[in-house]
């Protein structure tokens, strides 16, 4: 089944079931309202919603209307946690070799992983707002699980049981903020602001054959300015599957119904697929002998991330978002 949240004017929204096309939709109401109550009680609530699905699907509700993606929060509008994993080692190797460091000794064994702001997510038509152009505005795609309750030490493969669904994310990174924050040796704070989710999010057996050993063998489109600049496989190149990336958060806490842990961007060897940020562009540029040439996000911008199944419909909704100035008071 598809699931959104739309607008109702509260943090947390309402939420609607959205036929597999993505043509229509049905509000919940009665089922549940809001999807984190469904992920706290997902056995007993995801079977009636899982009723209302095939009954949307089938045209068989009497109050179903047209889905708006414009209408729509995050899925999950606010989070109990949101990590963000580096599953995709070739945008690492690209990243460190072009600026000259060492990559991590352990970095085939043992995934790199990110704690990121989660009260506060953006919608998939929402705009990445940024008080200045000069932070270097990128952005990055990546699917992104939301998990059930997973208890401590819990393995891979008990954990990739875990996945109640699966989204888009553009995991917007400022990158001209990040070398001074990492120097001061505490990570990403204020160069990860909120990112921004596809419209629906969908329990993995809607992805059928496409969804295999914790992975999704589909490619990944971004769109810049109207001009699609990648087209990235997102299944054979994953070096960490989803499985191992929530057992490596759980390692030494349980984690509950509600988390969201992101691939990092989807990243190919062959640089003809093109690329899922700006800063793999600018890499490969550096690493070609030159200065990275190509600029990061200004404001007016558009970027478009979208995943398409094997009959060639979209999966998720696409996210559609404009760069836009701060408005200042």
């Amino acid at each position: 089944m598809k699931l959104a949240t739309y607008k109702d004017g509260s943090r947390d929204g309402q939420l609607v079931v959205v036929a597999r096309d993505l043509g229509s939709a049905h509000y919940a109401t009665g089922i549940a309202t809001r999807l984190q109550q469904v992920l706290d009680d997902w056995n007993f609530i995801s079977p009636q919603l899982e009723e209302l699905s095939q009954n949307l699907n089938h045209g068989k509700t009497r109050h179903a209307f047209a889905f708006d993606p414009a209408l729509c929060m995050a899925p999950l509008p606010r989070a109990y946690q949101w990590a963000s994993g580096s599953a995709f080692i070739n945008h690492l190797e690209l990243l460190h070799k072009a600026r000259g460091a060492e990559l991590p000794p352990d970095l085939q064994t043992e995934p790199l992983m990110a704690q990121q702001g989660s009260d506060d997510f953006l919608g998939p038509r929402d705009d990445i707002v940024c008080a200045s152009e000069d932070w270097g505005i990128d952005f990055e795609g990546e699917i992104a699980v939301i998990t059930g309750d997973v208890a401590i030490g819990a393995s891979p493969h008990q954990t990739i049981d875990s996945v109640r669904l699966l989204m888009l994310a553009n995991d917007v990174a400022l990158r001209e903020l990040m070398p001074a924050e990492l120097a001061r040796g505490m990570g990403f704070c204020q160069s990860k602001p909120a990112a921004a989710f596809s419209p629906v999010a969908v329990t993995p057996d809607e992805l059928g054959a496409a969804w295999q050993g914790g992975r999704v063998q589909l490619g990944l489109q971004s769109t810049w300015n109207r001009k699609t600049v990648g087209l990235c496989d997102a299944g054979p190149e994953m070096n960490f599957h989803f499985g191992q990336l929530i057992a490596h958060l759980a390692k030494t806490r349980n984690l509950r119904a509600g988390s969201i842990i992101g691939s990092g961007p989807v990243s190919n060897k062959d640089w003809a697929r093109g690329y899922s940020c700006i800063a793999e562009k600018r890499a490969i540029e550096m690493l070609e002998g030159g200065d990275a040439k190509t600029p990061y996000l200004r404001y007016g911008d558009t970027i478009r991330i979208e995943m398409k199944g094997g009959d060639g419909h979209s999966l998720f909704g696409a996210i559609e978002q404009r760069v836009a100035a701060l408005a200042r008071p």
